[in-house]
């Protein structure tokens, strides 16, 4: 997760080896894979951190497989209705090809859909089964020059559904164990902080009024009272009223294993 169908990152020249007679053929998986990169050409699209596209821009009989090229070291992947397959090819930009690379992914909240594995010249490596994490869980793996393929799993029925996840490359080793969690609770450094304020749905500043802890989905609720409102994509903050202090209110929501506490800004 090379007779005439293309290997997944779509290079020129990397075809599936013909078996001799007498052996056995390639595995279930390259087979799939064939079938959908020899049924229909690639679609290209690019951006910088971030993707989200759907699936129903596909015609029903065709097994398409779409290539997104991303440039950061961190975004998001939002791939609604997913049929046939998406190649993401990871390239960053903010390190050098020769270091070694920990690759972070955390499904998004009701993320379902699609298998996601790792790909390298043609071989796919499974990573993360359809529904098999649970909310908060961001399995690491090592990362080397290659990109990750999206398949879409069959499904009976054609009710909504989305395979999304946060993607971050990082340059310091994942231990002995890559399948572990990643640091999502340490401060962000300088470099993070700007691909948030340009990347993220709101950036704001102000403090930590309340924190709820939700054990049951591994959440803290945080409730803030926010000063500056820069900028905000959907009403997550509204404007408060004079009695309580004027400003913005608003809840997000992070990993209770963070440990966070009021009073923060």
């Amino acid at each position: 997760m090379r007779g005439a169908a293309r290997a997944a990152g779509g290079r020129t020249g990397q075809l599936w080896p013909r078996p001799p007679a007498p052996g056995p053929g390639p595995p279930p998986l390259l087979l799939l894979l064939a079938v959908l990169l020899g049924g229909a050409g690639a679609q290209y699209s690019s951006d910088l951190c971030s993707w989200k596209g759907s699936g129903l821009t596909h015609e029903a009989h065709r097994k398409e497989v779409e290539q997104v090229y991303l440039r950061c070291s961190a975004g998001t992947v939002e791939w609604m209705y997913p049929t046939g397959a998406l190649i993401v090819n990871l390239r960053p930009n903010t390190f050098s090809p020769s270091r070694h690379l920990t690759l972070c992914i955390k499904p998004l909240r009701g993320s379902s859909g699609a298998n996601i594995y790792l790909e390298k010249t043609g071989e796919l490596k499974l990573l993360v089964r359809d529904g098999d994490l649970g909310p908060g869980q961001a399995p690491c793996f090592s990362f080397e020059q290659g990109g990750l393929f999206v398949e879409a799993t069959p499904q009976q029925d054609i009710s909504r559904r989305t395979t999304g996840f946060q993607y971050e490359l990082t340059s310091r080793h994942a231990g002995p164990d890559l399948h572990t969690l990643s640091a999502p609770c340490r401060p962000c450094s300088h470099t993070e902080v700007l691909l948030a304020v340009c990347t993220s749905d709101f950036v704001v500043r102000g403090s930590i009024q309340d924190v709820t802890h939700e054990p049951a989905q591994q959440e803290s609720a945080i409730h803030l009272h926010v000063s500056r409102l820069y900028r905000q994509k959907s009403r997550v903050f509204r404007p408060a009223s004079e009695g309580e202090g004027g400003g913005w209110r608003g809840r997000v929501s992070t990993l209770l294993e963070c440990g966070v506490r009021p009073g923060r800004e």
